[in-house]
């Protein structure tokens, strides 16, 4: 049996965590930068259903947030669409009163299968999850 680690996760909604499992968003959005205790750190990427998912909120795999940083403005923002996947009509798209931050993402681990979760997770970041984890 593989020892447990603990880890922080982030809640990130379906089909956003499917982009990036995937690898094609590379650059993670909000209205606010990483905090610093979680740049550089494994964390797990919690599933969430959002408004398209038929599922509970679930483990899918082990990310890093290697830096971040503060979008200019719209132009700058939409000049990284490729990175970040958020259009002009998504419901995260730029919004002049709140800014933008882009959180580059790496993809340490996918897991074969969805972990479930054993306990309540908070609306941004659960503390304390633990997974066997090789």
């Amino acid at each position: 049996m593989a020892p447990k680690k603990v880890y922080t996760g982030i809640n990130i909604q379906f089909p956003i965590s499917e982009l990036i499992i995937s690898g094609k968003k590379k650059i993670e959005t909000r209205t606010y930068p990483v905090p610093d205790k979680y740049l550089g750190q494994e964390m797990l990427l919690i599933e969430t259903p959002g408004i398209n998912g038929e599922f509970k909120s679930r483990i899918r795999a082990v990310i890093v947030f290697s830096s971040c940083f503060e979008y200019k403005d719209k132009a700058e923002f939409y000049k990284d669409v490729n990175k970040h996947c958020v259009t002009f009509d998504s419901a995260w798209a730029w919004d002049d009163s709140k800014g933008k931050w882009g959180w580059n993402v790496e993809v340490k681990e996918v897991f074969n299968s969805p972990l479930p979760l054993k306990k309540r997770t908070g609306i941004i970041y659960s503390i304390n999850l633990s997974i066997e984890r090789k």
